[in-house]
């Protein structure tokens, strides 16, 4: 198994409203899925890479509230606006600011079901329209459509609870 990927890399899927109800659940259970990744865990084994060159759990939570809030405003400028250019950030670079660090994981995964729980709501009852409006990326150089980053998302969330999972079945947590 790749340890990069756990769950494999994200896949589109052609539009379906089967599709679209399971990722809209995945965004809404997220931050449980997350905390019950995490229960129990030491500050040592927080501080542990869930792959060797990865970040550590720590760092994999703090991300994980970094990206979907990212994630939550591209929603909102896509829903809102026409095609708006959405904004790239070093992710890398974020994991390893002070607030990081110094923050307890609790933080954001209290950010996390605040978040999701406002996100969730903001995309439960779009029109099938609104699924097909797009933001721009410029880094990828492409128009995303919301349903596509939708299952971006979904994918997202549970590709870092399998780090933290897998992590914790290879090390017997």
């Amino acid at each position: 198994m790749d340890l990069r990927y756990p769950i494999g890399k994200y896949e589109p899927q052609p539009f379906s409203d089967k599709q679209k109800r399971e990722w809209l659940q995945d965004i809404q259970f997220l931050p449980g899925m997350l905390e019950s990744a995490i229960e129990n865990l030491d500050e040592k084994q927080l501080l542990t890479p869930y792959r060797e060159g990865g970040w550590n759990v720590k760092q994999v939570v703090h991300h994980v509230a970094d990206s979907h809030m990212n994630a939550y405003i591209r929603f909102k400028l896509g829903l809102t606006e026409n095609n708006p250019t959405i904004k790239p950030y070093e992710e890398s670079l974020w994991a390893e600011l002070n607030d990081v660090k110094a923050v307890p994981i609790n933080i954001s995964i209290t950010l996390l079901y605040a978040l999701h729980t406002r996100w969730h709501s903001a995309l439960l009852n779009l029109p099938a329209d609104a699924w097909n409006r797009t933001v721009f990326h410029p880094e990828a150089k492409k128009e995303m459509t919301l349903y596509y980053l939708l299952g971006s998302y979904s994918w997202h969330g549970r590709h870092h609870v399998a780090h933290i999972t897998s992590l914790r079945e290879r090390k017997g947590w």
